[in-house]
């Protein structure tokens, strides 16, 4: 199969998907990858051999010569091909990438107005109010249930604090009066003469030696 046919398939076929344009086209890129590194190694072979026989051999060198002018022609034209080949692929690879992306978003809108076709917009702003105005009653019951009832209702609290400041005032008159004469915690003044305490009688001298010589005596006996 030749590269174009390989590349483009035969007349009448049926076109191939864009994943299978894009991996004929890699194919293709290292078919020509391979020969490029070929053609490579052949003008540095040519090029030995124009070396070699330069001063030896000039036909020989000029033949070598030639066939790497050969060989460069087609390494040219096999790297113009592969910037061609490479920039097609690169298209086709973005094609295909949008081609997906368009696929997926399409899919999703298609779920979207799905999940809206039993949904109306006036409906949700009916439904809104609808819960708003609940809502509202909501609140009226709540603070309706906790305000007192009856008792507190009728009651003037200027009257109150007035009340208290009578009942305040006649507290103090009452504790004003209860004030008695005071009373002397002193203690009372004794008055009968004090007794004077009795003298101890001195212990004469003589008679405290005669006990020392009493107690030598026994000591000594």
């Amino acid at each position: 199969m030749s590269l174009i046919s390989k590349m483009f398939g035969k007349k009448g076929d049926k076109a191939p998907t864009p994943q299978e344009a894009i991996q004929r086209l890699r194919e293709t890129e290292e078919m020509l990858q391979k020969k490029s590194d070929f053609l490579e190694k052949k003008i540095e072979q040519e090029i030995s051999i124009a070396k070699k026989n330069g001063t030896k051999n000039k036909r020989a060198a000029l033949q070598a010569l030639k066939r790497k002018k050969r060989y460069e022609k087609q390494l040219q034209q096999i790297d113009g091909t592969l910037s061609t080949i490479e920039f097609q692929r690169e298209a086709l690879e973005n094609a295909s990438t949008n081609t997906e992306v368009l696929r997926v978003m399409g899919d999703a809108a298609k779920a979207l107005k799905s999940a809206h076709k039993n949904m109306n917009v006036d409906d949700v702003h009916n439904l809104m109010d609808d819960v708003a105005e609940q809502q509202e009653i909501a609140t009226e019951i709540s603070d309706a249930i906790s305000n007192p009832i009856g008792f507190g209702q009728d009651v003037d609290e200027d009257d109150l604090m007035a009340e208290l400041e009578e009942l305040e005032q006649e507290a103090l008159e009452d504790k004003l009066l209860d004030v008695g004469p005071a009373v002397d915690n002193l203690p009372n003044v004794p008055s009968a003469q004090p007794v004077p305490a009795a003298r101890a009688k001195p212990v004469p001298a003589a008679s405290a030696d005669d006990d020392d010589m009493k107690e030598l005596e026994m000591w000594a006996s």
